[in-house]
């Protein structure tokens, strides 16, 4: 049997980035993957490919320059699930060639085939060639998480399928059904309803994006409606059925009937546990896969850690990331300093929402004295020469101390835009700092200035 100092089960960007940080510790690293080609959901079906269509959409669609050029504006007419399929299938090829290139040169050892756990420190990996037990001192769960399922509706992979299904649809549909008002169904919402498509969204919660500012959302439901998106919210699937002709009709709770050329089941997702053998292992995971870990990512058992999405929320891969080379270096017993409040959230709708820190629900639940500093796209002169005039970039700091407390922006670039906001905000700045700061002109960074500006206008009145 195969001893190594370090297996980690999963080659997304957690058990990537725990199994380079171990293999730069000098410690002996494999890396289990199920798949035949590394990079887990994020870069096969789930991050990289949605982002990927969504490049494509806002280029083909030309929909950055309809401000500019008018609604009618289009760099291609005629847009095909293969013209989307083409851009995605060459991102995935390179960022699997990174992916297996990175672990090559760190000398760590890739076995596929499913993990499955005999004992605490044994994992036998099947594949076609069979069965094959190996031995991990330090063992790094890192599996990801799959769609998860409703009985209430059945994917059938043709017009009723699932996020990591997209790419399957043989046309673009006229109509598309979106259950769910999660980051997945929204963002699948923007790019459909951008390309055109008459989208309906099914959300049994109040609001959209629970865990976003409340002012970014509103402006995103707006522009969304905007584009025709209708919104079903308070709203809960009963039952789904085909219908004929391709067709496929929703029955909600409230008894109203919802029909589309397709259905995109977007509520959630569920931990890769099923087949680990978990109890063996001694580690548990709840009724959605997910496993309980401590603030150094171990679980019950001391050598046995969990990162990624099959711990829970936030569910980010930049997050991930980071969970993966923090649980690395505890087990091998280096400090890693991270605040997870100071991570930064990154929502590829579009337009883009970026956010980092508190809300102004959050600080006014807990009393904190706050003024709001908001800048505007359209004032901005890079947000007329990229026509985007729906941004904004909104400062929170403490009225205070000046104390940057949280940065919310909606807008094209708002992801990139955010790092600057998000390093003041580590480094201890105040909203001060933009004011006395030169921004390149012309650059939407100036939203930075004008807001606190903004801000700051409002104090002195009082």
């Amino acid at each position: 049997m195969q001893t190594y100092d370090l297996i980690v089960i999963g080659s997304g960007p957690a058990g990537q980035r725990a199994a380079i940080q171990g293999a730069k510790s000098g410690k002996r690293v494999a890396v289990i993957e199920r798949r035949e080609v590394v990079g887990g959901a994020c870069i096969n079906t789930g991050t990289i490919p949605s982002k990927t269509i969504r490049e494509a959409v806002l280029h083909l669609s030309g929909y950055l320059y309809q401000n500019v050029y008018g609604i009618n504006y289009r760099v291609k007419e005629r847009i095909t699930m293969a013209d989307l399929a083409f851009r995605v299938q060459h991102v995935i090829k390179t960022e699997i060639d990174v992916t297996q290139a990175q672990l090559s040169r760190n000398n760590i050892d890739l076995l596929t085939g499913i993990a499955c756990f005999v004992d605490p420190h044994t994992i036998t990996v099947e594949n076609v060639r069979g069965k094959v037990d190996y031995h991990g001192e330090i063992i790094i769960i890192a599996t990801g998480t799959k769609p998860a399922t409703s009985p209430r509706i059945h994917i059938n992979d043709k017009n009723i399928i699932n996020s990591d299904m997209i790419l399957q649809m043989p046309e673009i549909p006229k109509t598309l059904i979106v259950v769910g008002g999660g980051v997945i169904g929204v963002e699948y919402t923007c790019i459909f309803a951008t390309l055109g498509v008459r989208v309906i969204l099914i959300e049994k919660r109040p609001r959209l994006l629970e865990f976003a500012d409340s002012e970014m959302v509103e402006a995103l439901s707006y522009h969304l409606r905007d584009h025709r998106v209708t919104m079903r919210l308070g709203e809960e699937v009963s039952t789904v059925e085909e219908a004929g002709e391709g067709n496929v009709v929703a029955y909600l709770e409230s008894k109203k009937r919802i029909s589309g050329d397709a259905l995109l089941y977007a509520v959630g997702r569920q931990g890769n546990v099923d087949e680990m053998n978990l109890a063996a292992a001694g580690v548990e995971a709840d009724s959605r896969g997910r496993i309980p870990v401590d603030a150094e990512y171990r679980t019950k058992q001391p050598h046995i850690f969990a990162v990624g999405d099959v711990i829970g929320f936030p569910s980010l891969a930049s997050v991930s990331m980071e969970q993966g080379r923090i649980a690395a270096a505890a087990a091998f017993g280096k400090t890693i300093h991270s605040n997870p409040d100071l991570y930064p959230y990154g929502i590829y709708t579009i337009p883009e929402i970026s956010f980092i820190g508190k809300t102004e629900e959050q600080l006014t639940d807990e009393d904190v004295p706050y003024e709001v500093g908001v800048a505007f796209y359209r004032e901005i002169a890079r947000g007329q020469i990229r026509g985007d005039t729906t941004g904004r970039l909104k400062l929170i700091f403490h009225r205070e101390t000046k104390q940057i407390l949280g940065v919310h922006i909606i807008g094209e670039g708002a992801s990139e835009l955010l790092h600057i906001g998000q390093a003041v905000m580590i480094l201890g700045g105040t909203v001060e700092y933009f004011v006395d700061t030169v921004f390149n002109y012309p650059t939407l960074a100036e939203c930075y200035k004008a807001a606190a500006f903004n801000g700051l206008n409002k104090l002195s009145k009082f």
